[in-house]
C-alpha cells in the first residue's frame, strides 16, 4: 500500500531537483502519480516546483476533475492521464523543459540513437510529438502514437519533454538522462564525428534490455535500418558514406568533382595547376600572399577580381578630379 503523504513528499523532492537542475523556470513543469482506485496526485498550477510543500499537491480523478488539495491542479493533467490510460503498468509521469533536450524539440531534430549504451537500455529512441497548444485534449493526444511504440521518454515539439515509469524517481531520471545525453551530443558534434555503436553491439544491448524487462519497439526489428535508424539529420554532417559528386562541367572547372590531384568519384580529373587561370585572392583591396588559386575555379572569384579592378579605377579617376579641381 502506497503511503499518500510520503508520495507527496517525493513529488516535492523531485520538483526541487528539477528546479535546481534548471529543467524548469518559474512555475514550469508538472509531476503526477497514480494512487489507484481512479485517483491521481499531481502538482498544482502556478507554484514553483522548487518550493513545493506536501499540502500543495492536488488530487484528481481519471477525467482530470480535482477532488482534493487546496491549490488548483496543473493545467496539463490531461497529458499525464493520457499516459496512465494508455499504459496501465505506468504509475509516474514527469514533465519539464530540460534545456539541451528542449533545444532538439524546438529545432525539430530527432535525437540520434545507438550512441550511449545507458541511453539505449534505459530510454531507447526519443521521438518528437507534434506541436499543439498545451493543456487541451488535442495536446495530450499528440503523444499517443509514441506511447504505442513503447517510448518512455518523448520530446514535445516547441515545448519540452515528458517521461514515465513505474515509480516517480525513475520517471524523473529519464529526464535527467535525456538532458545529459543531449548535452553530450552537442559537445561531441563540436569536436568532430559522432560515432554510432555498430548494429551487432546494439542488438546485444537490446537483448540485455529485454532480459531486464524494459520494452523497446526494436526487439523484433529485422535489418540494420530498423535497428540503427533515427537522428539522421543530426548525424548527416559526419556521415562515413561517400557523397556523390558532380562531373566536370564543360568549362573545365569541375565544381565539386573531387579533391586536388585526385580523380573525382565520377572518374573525372579535377582541373589542376597551370590549367587554371590565376585569380588573386583580394580582400578589402589587398591581395592575400600565396592565394593565387583561392577561388580560381569559381565564377564568384572572377566577379570579385573584376569588381576590385573597377573600384581601383573609380578611385584613380576620383583622385584626378579632385586634383584638377584644386588646381
Amino acid at each position: 500500500m502506497v503511503n499518500e503523504f510520503e508520495t507527496k513528499k517525493m513529488i516535492c523532492e523531485l520538483g526541487r531537483r528539477m528546479y535546481n537542475k534548471g529543467y524548469v523556470a518559474a512555475n514550469d513543469g508538472n509531476i503526477s502519480y497514480r494512487m489507484g482506485n481512479g485517483r491521481f496526485l499531481c502538482t498544482p498550477t502556478g507554484v514553483s516546483k522548487g518550493f513545493l510543500k506536501p499540502d500543495d499537491i492536488a488530487t484528481v480523478d481519471d477525467t482530470g476533475k480535482q477532488i482534493g488539495g487546496g491549490k488548483p491542479r496543473t493545467s496539463e493533467i490531461l497529458l499525464h492521464l493520457e499516459i496512465f490510460h494508455e499504459l496501465p503498468d505506468i504509475d509516474a509521469v514527469a514533465h519539464a523543459h530540460p534545456p539541451h533536450a528542449t533545444a532538439f524539440a524546438i529545432a525539430g531534430v530527432d535525437v540520434p540513437s545507438c550512441i550511449l549504451p545507458e541511453v539505449e537500455i534505459l530510454i531507447g529512441r526519443v521521438p518528437i510529438a507534434e506541436y499543439d497548444t498545451p493543456g487541451g485534449k488535442d495536446f495530450a493526444e499528440t503523444i499517443l502514437p509514441h506511447l504505442r511504440r513503447k517510448c518512455n521518454t518523448i520530446l514535445l515539439a516547441n515545448h519540452g519533454a515528458v517521461a514515465c515509469d513505474k515509480d516517480l524517481e525513475h520517471a524523473y531520471f529519464h529526464l535527467e538522462t535525456l538532458d545529459m545525453y543531449c548535452q553530450i551530443l552537442l559537445l561531441a558534434k563540436q569536436i568532430g564525428k559522432v560515432q554510432q555503436i555498430s548494429e551487432p553491439k546494439v542488438r546485444e544491448l537490446l537483448d540485455l534490455k529485454k532480459r531486464i524487462g524494459i520494452p523497446d519497439e526494436r526487439f523484433d526489428c529485422q535489418g540494420e535500418r530498423c535497428v540503427m535508424g533515427g537522428g539522421d539529420e543530426f548525424l548527416k554532417g559526419f556521415s562515413m558514406q561517400p557523397i556523390p559528386q558532380h562531373q566536370t562541367s564543360a568549362d573545365g572547372h569541375g565544381r565539386g568533382s573531387g579533391i586536388a590531384d585526385l580523380p573525382s568519384q565520377q572518374g573525372q580529373p579535377q582541373p589542376q595547376g597551370e590549367s587554371l587561370p590565376r585569380f588573386p585572392a583580394v580582400v578589402a583591396g589587398r591581395t592575400i600572399p600565396g592565394g593565387d588559386y583561392l577561388g580560381a575555379s569559381s565564377t564568384t572569384a572572377r566577379k570579385r577580381a573584376a569588381e576590385d579592378e573597377t573600384e581601383r579605377l573609380v578611385q584613380i579617376i576620383t583622385e584626378k578630379i579632385i586634383q584638377m579641381s584644386a588646381g
